[in-house]
């Protein structure tokens, strides 16, 4: 597949529709197939054939695709590319640090990449500065691969939820004192209706590990016990029948890691 060879959208919506499919190809080289990518990006290849060594790899750059692949290839060859291109030798700095930290930095290039090639798109088809804004408000709603690869949306979501139970407890508190006529059993229905209330409101922020997409809660959800992190259950190809017979689940990404010497 060539990274180069993609159609070229021309809407506000078709721009976002790339930007999605580009995102999540990236987000599941970082998460979930992390260490396909990872063992991809050895900075050193040498096959011994015979007497035929192959030479080092040369700069390679992670790709994402509209159609939510991902791919490790070299740059383009033409000057100046037709689309903008990802940051070059990643590989090269892959044994130099700690593996959390470059996929970290990884995931830093590749949100500037998608941004780069969304202005890219804007700019060539003309988009006014009405398109611009609405293009990038949209991509704004997403959290950012970085966010979704270092678990900080996770973070977010759980920072914003104790912020609203933590408002919720002083509108019932409040609400507590103006109610005296009411009787017992009508303030605890209230209350109970509160906090479901709360509880959809948090899930609602709950973000997938491996798509980085929100809670929806006509979808099967599980949970890593490890690392903590919520998957779609299609995300990871767990069923809830599946499920059901799990004691302790790993995801993807901390399965590798311990498999990993």
């Amino acid at each position: 597949m060539d990274a180069r060879a993609q159609y070229n959208p021309r809407t506000v919506e078709e721009v976002f529709r790339d930007f999605k499919g580009r995102r999540a190809g990236l987000i599941k080289a970082l998460t979930t197939d992390v260490e396909e990518f990872y063992n991809q990006c050895d900075p050193v290849c040498l096959f011994c054939i015979g007497y035929l060594i192959l030479p080092e790899k040369e700069n390679l750059c992670l790709y994402g695709f509209p159609s939510e692949q991902w791919e490790v290839n070299l740059p383009a060859e033409e000057v100046p590319p037709e689309l903008p291109e990802p940051v070059l030798g990643i590989n090269f700095a892959r044994d130099g640090m700690q593996e959390k930290d470059w996929l970290s930095l990884v995931a830093v290039h590749s949100d500037a990449w998608l941004l780069a090639i969304a202005f890219y798109f804007g700019a060539r088809f003309g988009f006014d500065r009405a398109d611009r804004k609405r293009l990038f408000n949209m991509i704004n709603d997403l959290p950012t691969i970085f966010e979704v690869v270092t678990g900080t949306a996770k973070k977010q979501v759980k920072e914003k939820s104790s912020v609203s139970n933590h408002s919720g407890s002083k509108s019932k508190s409040n609400s507590k004192a103006s109610m005296g006529k009411h009787s017992k059993a009508t303030q605890s229905r209230d209350e109970e209706e509160e906090l479901d209330e709360l509880d959809e409101d948090e899930h609602g922020e709950t973000l997938c590990g491996a798509c980085g997409e929100n809670y929806g809660t006509d979808e099967f959800w599980i949970c890593c016990d490890i690392c903590e992190k919520w998957f779609h259950g299609k995300c990871v190809k767990i069923t809830p029948a599946r499920a059901e017979h799990i004691k302790q689940y790993k995801c993807p990404s901390c399965s590798n890691k311990r498999a990993r010497p």
